[in-house]
């Protein structure tokens, strides 16, 4: 007896989902492939740019940078990269967020996450087009 009823429970529930026009969702346009964007980051402090499918990653103890070649995929909130560097996985997602350093009085209008090395980085993320808020050199 209870099996009908899920039946007709789950058919209506799809017929109500179905009913109605669904929001077109397209993948992320919000930094365009030919913008340079450039990244910070703290504990550990860390920061790059990405451009022409080379993101330069940088920290206090290699200021001059490794450069690792990334894809980029646009999904539906935001960019990802991927590549290799020293024969470990880099990922690094960048999202619309309101974004600190905590170090500065600097507002970015990204968020970036990083994975490096079997680490979670935060940071921060900005365009040329979309810069951060703030004093220069703070």
């Amino acid at each position: 007896m209870i099996r009908p009823l899920l039946a007709l429970s789950c058919a209506l529930a799809l017929a109500a989902c179905q009913s109605g026009e669904e929001p077109e969702v397209g993948a992320f346009d919000g930094i365009a492939e030919s913008e340079t964007i450039r990244l910070t980051g703290t504990e550990p402090f860390w920061g790059g740019e990405i451009a022409d499918g080379t993101m330069t990653y940088t920290t206090p103890d290699n200021q001059t940078g490794t450069e690792v070649p990334v894809e980029r995929f646009a999904g539906f909130n935001g960019l990802a990269f991927s590549g290799e560097m020293d024969g470990t996985n880099f990922d690094l997602t960048i999202t619309p967020a309101e974004c600190s350093d905590g170090m500065s009085d600097r507002t970015y209008p990204y968020a970036a996450t990083l994975m490096v090395d079997g680490e979670q980085r935060s940071g921060c993320a900005w365009t040329e087009a979309q810069p951060f808020s703030g004093p220069e050199n703070p």
